[in-house]
């Protein structure tokens, strides 16, 4: 059947929904991999009342798309996750699943299909609801202390060039530089959206937040330290969140 755009979605229906907040904006795009065998399997899960999990559309490793809850509700996708003070992902967020298996099950690189349909999906999404780039996420980001995907193997780089969230260039820190203290990078963290007390000591939930943001956005490097590539990665990235809200 027709769906966002011109583009074309199988319908298949989720019970596990429920309405927005009244007032709530819908101002962040989600993405998980779905972390199972297969396709089907993935769609049974989520579409399984007593399973209580679901996202607005699945993406399946050909480029077929698969709606399972209409945008305008409020589908069970993030779980218990924060960004930038704001609790209720859930209520804010469309979520989209990508099949992969995930690293409990051999996780792989996402077939061109896939993310061609996942680009087609993304654009027709923002074109309907004022999603900011910098809001453009995944689930590890929202949910660093428990969630891995969409993973170290997607490309976040692609999505960027299509218009999709953000991806400045990665370069190599001056020469020189040192890494700042922790506590600063824990504020810078925090100023980018991830949950993070700026405690000065690194922490278990510093150490995970850290991680998530390699994972995103300097993947060769995902060791959870504070070295002098990830800070001044994290600079950047934080230069462009600022740069994107004017």
């Amino acid at each position: 059947m027709t769906g966002p755009g011109d583009l074309v979605c199988r319908e298949r229906p989720s019970p596990n929904h429920g309405p927005r907040a009244e007032g709530m904006t819908i101002d962040m795009l989600l993405l998980h991999y779905t972390g199972m065998r297969s396709a089907d399997e993935a769609l049974e899960r989520l579409c399984d009342l007593a399973s209580e999990v679901s996202a607005h559309y699945l993406i399946d490793e050909t480029g077929v798309i698969y709606r399972l809850v209409d945008e305008d509700r409020r589908a069970w996708h993030a779980g218990r996750a924060v960004w930038a003070g704001e609790s209720d992902i859930n209520g804010c967020a469309i979520g989209i699943e990508i099949v992969n298996p995930g690293h409990e099950f051999g996780y792989r690189a996402f077939p061109e299909p896939q993310m061609r349909a996942l680009e087609a999906l993304c654009l027709a999404i923002l074109s309907r609801h004022p999603i900011p780039a910098r809001r453009v996420l995944g689930h590890s980001d929202v949910a660093p202390d428990r969630k891995e995907d969409p993973g170290e193997l997607f490309d976040w780089p692609a999505l960027a060039r299509a218009g999709i969230g953000l991806w400045p260039p990665v370069e190599d820190p001056p020469t020189l530089y040192e890494a700042p203290a922790i506590e600063e990078i824990q504020r810078n963290l925090t100023r980018i959206g991830y949950a993070v007390e700026p405690t000065g000591i690194m922490n278990a939930e510093s150490r995970s937040a850290l991680l998530a943001f390699q994972r995103h956005w300097l993947p060769e490097r995902m060791t959870g330290a504070r070295d002098p590539h990830t800070a001044w990665r994290l600079e950047q990235v934080l230069k462009a969140f600022i740069e994107s809200e004017n």
